[in-house]
């Protein structure tokens, strides 16, 4: 294609695209292959000679791409999740954090609005949302092997979120998320900040329980293909939801997140940002079921302290002294 044909193909997709956002589309869906398709180098794509125009007839306008829309939502546009910015570091000392092994195909479409939803509009989309996921089959082996869809739980008006790896099998007996040994040690944990599951959002960076094929009862961590694939879900999640601080429960959550990271141990009890939230990285309940250190149990109750300090909740002397050695 020469340049010129180039240039016009290229003004008519935007045109196009223009035209659909003044309609209400906020997103287009590209396949992997077109997707691939653009990547390569302009010399090597293939594709028919532009047709020779006879003088005197109207110029032929290039037709936009072929493009699958989606339904406008109320829902702020998916962005793909941004690296990992360490609050208490300075720029020069931050490490390196690569983005998600797979990034959801999604792309916003230019100059979508970002305002705040209503009360209203904040449970049409998420109702919206939960209906998608329930039927989703991205997944074939998570989807043949589950028992429910655990989309999420809790106030979706709150200001906190609490954001885990992937359901276990009490999860997906129930289908809700944290409701296993786990999950009663989070609830407890919100119990004493003064708060209730009632009061907070709690969801899963994976949707599905990771299959263990030949084995009864266990679990495995999700594959980055795995997180990348759910990751849109929790996106929307988060978008809809506009927490003000987000609570990340182990590795896992924080790198499904942030991409790669030096480790729970390292990241825990220093603010990150995720899309211009604050992210309290901590360990998994889980992880305390196995260690039962008082010190453990206290670097937890700092980090939700620090939530708390940040949300503006209320602390009493009773809850700045809990886990520390009389």
């Amino acid at each position: 294609m020469s340049d010129a044909g180039y240039r016009q193909l290229l003004d008519a997709t935007l045109q196009y695209l223009e035209s659909r956002r003044e309609h209400g589309v906020r997103h287009v869906h590209v396949s992997s292959a077109l997707l691939a398709e653009l990547e390569r180098p302009k010399s090597a794509r293939t594709g028919a000679k532009p047709t020779a125009v006879a003088p005197g007839s109207p110029a032929r306008r290039p037709a936009a791409p072929a493009v699958v829309e989606k339904p406008s939502a109320p829902a702020k546009p998916v962005v793909p999740a941004q690296p990992a910015v360490v609050e208490q570091r300075p720029a020069a000392e931050r490490p390196p954090v690569s983005a998600p092994a797979s990034s959801p195909q999604v792309l916003p479409l230019l100059g979508a609005p970002g305002r705040a939803l209503s009360p209203a509009e904040k449970e049409s989309a998420m109702a919206a949302l939960r209906a998608r996921a329930l039927v989703c089959r991205k997944c074939e082996h998570l989807a043949a092997a589950r028992r429910n869809v655990v989309f999420g739980v809790g106030d979706i008006h709150s200001p906190l979120m609490f954001v885990g790896e992937a359901p276990g099998a009490d999860e997906d007996a129930q289908g809700e998320p944290f409701v296993g040994k786990a999950g009663q040690l989070l609830t407890r944990i919100i119990q004493t900040m003064g708060l209730g599951r009632d009061r907070v959002y709690i969801a899963n960076i994976l949707k599905c329980r990771p299959d263990t094929p030949g084995q009864s009862s266990g679990n495995r961590k999700p594959t980055p293909t795995e997180m990348g694939t759910c990751l849109p879900y929790l996106l929307e999640q988060i978008q809809i939801i506009r927490p003000r601080v987000i609570v990340a429960l182990g590795a896992t959550a924080v790198e499904g997140l942030m991409g790669k990271t030096d480790g729970i141990t390292r990241a825990r009890g220093q603010w990150l940002t995720f899309q211009d939230t604050p992210v309290m990285p901590t360990y998994h309940p889980a992880y305390l079921l196995r260690n039962q250190s008082m010190a453990v149990k206290r670097l937890v109750w700092e980090d939700m302290l620090a939530v708390m300090e940040r949300l503006g909740l209320p602390i009493t002397e009773k809850q700045r002294g809990y886990f520390l050695r009389s």
